[in-house]
């Protein structure tokens, strides 16, 4: 059997490193908030090109607290509304909604499953104030256009960078340093996976950062005294420390990830099957490598039957979610095609040549 995604092998190769860092961590005495967060968030602003790293609980915790910092500092009111893709991960809409703000659906581009440029001009109104960005499957989205329409429409650009640890902008900025603030998970299947939760957020601002910091604590500014309505959202000691020995072989893994993406792109030669677009492999670190099929349940059987592990990412969009029901009358077809469609392939910093011969053998025989 093919796996999806071995974490265990993933994780094995640092085996005697994450020991020695729990026995650190152990002999500290100090395990929330400790020195190996600390060492993390300077490891991780300096990674991205960023001036602040703040780490928390979640990638879902990392994008609500951008938010309501914002509305902290009274650059965000409650009700405003955020321009969001419709064909990302339920999070991002969470985030929206928890933080106490209005998400707004916008349909991707078909080719690359990031936010349509021409769509968001679109569904801008008086009321729109910030976009969220997603950049899917570990690609980057057309920030430098997004940018300039923000900026026209003096609007707030947060980057939902959770599946793009380390993708690289044309003009060499990295993911978490395109906007105004950037947010991560360090969920385990992550590019950059913790052995449990963990997030963090990126910015330049230092209000921002400072506001993020009270927040993620209680909202406290020093001990026992609470200037703000906070949260207990804090990366752990041990999780950051684990982190810390990862990001070292970040752009190694990824390096390997686009070595196996550039091999189904040219080796994958079945008009069944439509390959994603990557027009600049910096800045995909596929953390996911998606093609859409029409007669999705027949590959799943076909490759099932050849013991290929694959997955969905996602078969319901948001929008059509219980949860989210009183969106349910929206039209989003070039979404709904997404959905309808999508099929994620094996793909992993461990994942071996012959591993890949054989998944292409096997989909070219579809």
């Amino acid at each position: 059997m093919i796996k999806f995604l071995d974490l265990h092998k993933i994780n094995a190769r640092y085996h005697d490193a994450f020991q020695l860092k729990f026995q650190e961590f152990l002999n500290s005495g100090h395990y929330i908030l400790g020195q190996g967060v600390t060492n993390f968030e300077t490891e991780f602003a300096s990674f991205c090109g960023a001036k602040h790293c703040i780490g928390v609980g979640t990638g879902l915790d990392a994008i609500t607290l951008i938010f309501k910092s914002y509305i902290a500092l009274g650059r965000l009111n409650e009700g405003d509304e955020v321009l969001v893709p419709a064909n990302t991960f339920i999070a991002s809409i969470l985030a929206i909604i928890q933080a106490g703000l209005k998400p707004v659906f916008v349909e991707p581009d078909i080719q690359t499953y990031n936010i349509a440029v021409s769509e968001l001009e679109q569904n801008i109104s008086s009321k729109t104030k910030a976009v969220l960005v997603v950049h899917l499957y570990g690609q980057l989205a057309d920030m430098n256009a997004i940018q300039k329409l923000a900026t026209k429409n003096n609007l707030l650009v947060v980057e939902d960078a959770a599946q793009a640890h380390g993708a690289v902008y044309s003009d060499g900025r990295k993911s978490g340093n395109l906007g105004d603030a950037g947010a991560f998970s360090f969920y385990p299947s992550k590019n950059l996976g913790a052995l449990g939760d963990g997030g963090a957020v990126t910015t330049n601002d230092a209000d921002l950062a400072e506001m993020l910091m009270k927040l993620r604590n209680y909202g406290t500014s020093s001990k026992y005294v609470n200037d703000y309505l906070g949260y207990n959202s804090r990366l752990d000691d041990i999780q950051a420390r684990f982190l810390s020995v990862k990001l070292a072989h970040l752009d190694a893994d990824n390096a390997h990830r686009q070595k196996i993406a550039n091999r189904y792109l040219s080796e994958v030669k079945n008009p069944k099957i439509i390959l994603p677009l990557c027009a600049d492999w910096k800045s995909h670190v596929f953390h996911l490598f998606v093609i859409r099929v029409d007669h999705r349940e027949r590959f799943i059987s076909f490759t099932k039957k050849h013991n290929i592990e694959i997955l969905i990412h996602y078969p319901i969009p948001p929008y059509k979610q219980k949860a989210l029901s009183h969106y349910s009358a929206l039209q989003l077809p070039v979404t709904d095609r997404i959905h309808n469609t999508v099929v994620s392939l094996p793909i992993s910093p461990v994942m071996e040549d012959q591993e890949v011969d054989y998944v292409i053998n096997v989909l070219n025989g579809f």
